[in-house]
Formats: structure tokens, sequence, C-alpha cells
């Protein structure tokens, strides 16, 4: 996926979160061993969201690209928020996943789609 798709999917997706009252905290947030797509407050849970994006359903749906790898990443990745912003929340990690036209995609919403174990 091309960087800007992966921004346009992004802004998609904190569009759509918005809509359903949460609050976005931050976007594309680097640490040197991962990403957080979107950090997001819902009600008082801080939702760490993975933004995925597949223009078909050629490859399998988009959330299945976020495998236990990734799931590291995204766990280390908000660890190490945690620890910057010197907050114990409820938290909880989430999957947009998109596809199809940007303009209009498919979304799934996965809630609580993975945990630290």
């Amino acid at each position: 996926m091309t960087k800007l798709l992966g921004v346009t999917a992004e802004e998609f997706a904190a569009t759509y979160l918005g809509h359903k009252g949460y609050e976005i905290l931050h976007k594309n947030l680097s640490f040197s061993f991962g990403e957080l797509d979107l950090v997001a407050l819902d009600k008082k849970t801080v939702v760490f969201i993975e933004v995925k994006y597949r223009s078909s359903l050629s490859f399998g749906y988009p959330f299945e690209a976020v495998g236990k790898s990734k799931q590291r990443k995204i766990i280390l990745a908000a660890k190490a928020y945690l620890a910057r912003f010197k907050v114990v929340p409820d938290c909880r990690f989430d999957v947009i996943s998109l596809h199809g036209d940007l303009k209009n995609p498919q979304v799934e919403h996965i809630i609580d789609a993975f945990w630290d174990e």
C-alpha cells in the first residue's frame, strides 16, 4: 500500500471513529520498533487502533494482515505510549479493516481484536 493510500485510509478510519463518539488523541505515532496508526479514547478506555486497507479481497480481508508479529509490534508501541504519557488506563486493541473504493469503503471495526498475553 502506498503512503498516500495509508494516510487516506487512516483519515477515513479517524472520521468513522469520530462519528461513533471516539476522541482521536494521536495519529501515526512512531517508535523505533513500531507505530500506532490511531490512538483514541472510547469513553474512559484508551484504544490502540491498527488500520488496514485493501482495494480488493484477492489476497484476503485486510484484518488478516494483523498477524502475531504485527500484534507484538503494536503491543510494544502501546506500552511505550503508556510509559511516555504516564497513563495507566483501561486499554484495548482494535482493528479497522477497509476494502473497496476509499471514497466509500466497506468497513469492519473489530473491537478488542487481540490482547497482550
